[in-house]
């Protein structure tokens, strides 16, 4: 079902602060009754063998688009990163994502791990695989956290982004906020990953001007911007945590998009199993139905953000937002 604003929701106009752990559906020990109910989900802890060939396959299709694009006028090549950059760039930065959670070659691997995020990168334009390691780590451990996880958005942002209009303008200008919050609300210190990240990247952005100009490189830019901003798969980052019925914080999206984003949809799963690759997370419903499918759930990602912009009770004001000990104490 579509989920619909319930009286009672969050407030617009103020953020929603809890004391409570950061787990989504239940706590460890539940986890753990849960993993020893069913043996098979913790068989489905291994890498994904195949992660690393999608990964290949959709640099290789940018690549060939960059080529392709080189000559195209400028509208029509707008249109295709939108249409088709958008949606593979926003992909990669998916498998980027289950990268992070050593999905491709396991713990064992790390550096492995590393480098092939590093070069699922290289499409998107501008280095961000080895800094989003290192907050969405605090996004797991810390779910909420004030101060600690940097997915939950500002206080100014909640404040300025409340009216229809300018919550459109939020979504639209989603990956300037997703880059520069963590800079803002939690900045560390740059790890010598992050710097090697920025030299791979400038150096592909700077072979691929020499190769074939400008054009192409502002295609995989324009893709990266487009596709992680007001497009439908973007859906994905406000259905996930954003409070559309009140007691839940994290709700699954089941549709076909999954196809292409590396189940990002199985988000209750992946928050209960973060070290379960995205392949395997339909199974973890399928072996476990009883823990999911009575939750709220999303049937569409362009209704998220539909409903987002056009409800009073929805907007970045409408996370959970929870103060640890951590955050606190400044420790």
């Amino acid at each position: 079902m579509v989920l619909a604003h319930i009286e009672g929701g969050p407030s617009p106009l103020s953020p929603i602060t809890c004391s409570q752990s950061g787990n989504t559906l239940a706590d460890t020990l539940e986890k753990m009754g849960h993993a020893s109910k069913y043996p098979a989900i913790k068989a489905l802890m291994r890498p994904d063998p195949s992660l690393k060939w999608t990964v290949l396959a959709l640099v290789l299709a940018q690549l060939l688009a960059c080529w392709l694009v080189r000559g195209l006028a400028w509208r029509w090549l707008l249109f295709w990163a939108y249409t088709l950059g958008g949606c593979v760039n926003h992909s990669l930065t998916l498998a980027i994502h289950d990268i992070s959670h050593n999905a491709a070659f396991g713990t064992s691997c790390a550096a492995r791990n590393r480098w092939l995020a590093v070069f699922a990168n290289l499409p998107v334009g501008v280095p961000y695989a080895a800094s989003f390691k290192k907050y969405h780590v605090d996004h797991h451990r810390y779910l909420g956290g004030d101060g600690l996880d940097v997915d939950v958005p500002t206080r100014l942002e909640g404040w300025f982004f409340c009216t229809p209009t300018r919550k459109l303008l939020w979504l639209v200008l989603q990956p300037f906020f997703y880059s520069l919050r963590p800079l803002c609300v939690h900045p560390r210190a740059v790890t010598r990953m992050e710097v090697l990240n920025a030299l791979v990247q400038l150096v592909a952005d700077v072979a691929i001007f020499a190769l074939w100009g400008l054009k192409p490189v502002v295609y995989l830019l324009a893709s990266s911007f487009l596709g992680l901003g007001l497009h439908p798969i973007s859906g994905h980052f406000v259905a996930e945590h954003y409070m559309f019925l009140k007691g839940h914080e994290t709700y699954s999206y089941y549709g076909p998009l999954n196809w292409i984003t590396f189940n990002v949809g199985y988000h209750v799963e992946h928050h209960d199993f973060p070290s379960i690759p995205g392949c395997n997370l339909p199974l973890v419903r399928k072996i476990a139905p009883e823990y999911y499918d009575h939750l709220p759930q999303h049937s569409s990602w362009v209704r998220v953000l539909w409903d987002f912009v056009f409800q009073d009770s929805l907007g970045p004001y409408a996370r959970v937002k929870r103060v640890y000990r951590l955050a606190k104490d400044g420790l």
